[in-house]
This record gives C-alpha cells, structure tokens and sequence, in this order.
C-alpha cells in the first residue's frame, strides 16, 4: 500500500520557537518604548558632542572678551555671549562634558560603595549585618545638602578640583544603594541554588559574585539611572550655591549661577535658558530610560 503524502499546507508541523532569555526580552521590550529610545539617542548624542567638544571647537572658554559682552545670538555666536564676552554655546558644550562627568563618576562610586556593603550584610548577617546597617544609618542620617556644602568648602582650599566633588558626594550618597541592595539579598539567598553551593563548600566571595549580585542587578540598574539624575542635579544645584564646581570650569550649574542678576533673567534669557533647557531635557531623558528599563525588567509590564 502506498502512503501519500501530507500536502495539505494547514497540517504541516512547525518548530517550536526559540525561547529567549530574559536579558533578549528585555532588550526587545526596551526597543519597542519609542520614549526611552528617543531618551537614550539624545543622551548618546549630547554625551559625544560634550565629551568631544574640545576637538569641535578651538575658542578658549575661559578667556574674557569685554568687546563682546552681552551679545545676542547670531551666525558668530549662536546662543549668544554670556556677561564676559564667552560663547554661551561653546560654554554649554564643555558643561556638559563637566555634569556629565560628575554625575557618571557619583553614580559609579555610590554603586561600587552600595553594593559591597550591601551584598556584605545581606549574606553573613548577624553581627556583620548589624554593624554595617548601623555605620549606614549613621551615613543616612547627614543632611546631604549641608555637609556636601561643608566638606567641599573644608577641603576645597586644601586639595580643590571637580574630584573633591565627586569624592564628597560618593561618600555621603552610597547609604540608600546599601539598603536597597541588602534587602534584595536577603531574599535571594534563602533560594535553593544559594543553599546549594553554600553546603558544597562555595566561599562566601564565589555565592555572592556568581549567584546573588547577577539577580539582584536588575535593581541595581533601575537604580543607576535614578542615582544618574539625581548626582547631575546635584552638582547643578551645588554649582548654582558657589560650593560645587570650581567657577573657573564651565558646568550647566555654574552657567546658570553666573545668571542670577535681575537685569540678565529679565533682558537676556539667552545667557541662562539654554543651560536651564538642556540640564531639564537630561534629567527627562534619564528618567524615560530609568523607566524604560524597570518596565523591560518586569515581566508583569506589557508597556
């Protein structure tokens, strides 16, 4: 008896899909939030033009030109001269490259600072635990704001610079990381697989790099972006008091310090808006990313 074949196009098998992993579906999630990709196209856009912005343009931004002081945006000049005679524009550039500094250089300091401690006094517990969270309380329990404006003034006349900033605001800011990161390993670790390798002889620094800190940096990178914003909003707004960024170094804080006389917010709105737009559309950005990231993360979210 001869067999013939299926030819029927409905009845034809097909091949299972490939399941994907979770960091695949992640990414394709991500892709499709058109406002978190637009963000990330403007931050990479901004960072490349700020951090290349001394082989874009050779005018001296911290010479002072009193035969162009106040002038109004043209084709020389396009955002105008500020109230020394300096390229607004060319100053915006370098500013960034400035905040944008700061604020990667806070981030990753409070991130390295939190997650050790954390991950430390999640996983031993105990008296570890307690000692640690205790010195956290204690790092938490500082108004930022004053004892950054404090320990910059006290130091500032001693060793000075944009990494005196950083180091001061890196150590009073790590606290609610630690927290964060200790509360995620505390749960991660009563897990099956974290039993398992402590009871086959796992040391303590293996269990943590290889199975606790790779399940817990989802958190941390939702964290990151937050930390991002909120390190560029803080040197921003200390630049603005006079205790961040020395005046010398062009930053968005400094340009919009320098602007706070009545007759340059009234008349010239083209010394201080452009700093003041592009600072607000960075944190946006940063923000939509955040947001896009923690909805790629979450299995729950369809957005």
């Amino acid at each position: 008896m001869e067999v013939v074949p299926n030819k029927d196009p409905q009845l034809k098998t097909t091949k299972p899909p490939k399941s994907m992993s979770p960091w695949a579906m992640a990414r394709r999630k991500f892709m499709k939030n058109k406002l978190a990709m637009i963000s990330l196209v403007y931050l990479i856009i901004l960072a490349i033009l700020s951090f290349l912005a001394p082989y874009i343009t050779t005018v001296d931004i911290s010479r002072v030109n009193i035969g162009q002081m106040k002038l109004p945006p043209s084709s020389e000049h396009w955002f105008g001269t500020d109230t020394s005679g300096r390229d607004v524009f060319v100053r915006l550039l370098y500013g960034g490259r400035v905040s944008l500094f700061v604020g990667i250089s806070c981030t990753m300091i409070i991130l390295l600072l939190g997650v050790i401690v954390g991950a430390i006094a999640g996983f031993f517990g105990g008296i570890v635990d307690s000692m640690l969270m205790r010195f956290t309380d204690f790092v938490l329990n500082f108004p930022f704001l004053v004892f950054v404006i404090v320990l910059n003034a006290i130091l500032f006349g001693k060793v000075g610079g944009v990494g005196v900033l950083i180091g001061v605001i890196s150590l009073l800011g790590w606290g609610g990381v630690a927290r964060l990161v200790r509360s995620k390993i505390l749960s991660e670790k009563e897990n099956e697989y974290v039993l398992a390798a402590t009871s086959i002889g796992g040391r303590p620094n293996k269990v943590i790099m290889k199975h606790l800190l790779p399940n817990v940096l989802t958190t941390v990178i939702v964290q990151a972006t937050i930390l991002f914003a909120n390190m560029i909003v803080a040197e921003s707004a200390l630049s603005y008091l006079g205790f961040g960024v020395p005046q010398e170094v062009p930053s968005w804080g400094n340009m919009l310090s320098a602007s706070q006389q009545p007759e340059v917010l009234q008349d010239m709105p083209w010394i201080w808006v452009p700093p003041a737009v592009i600072l607000v559309f960075t944190i946006l950005a940063i923000n939509f990313i955040g947001e896009g990231v923690k909805d790629a993360f979450n299995p729950k979210s369809f957005r």
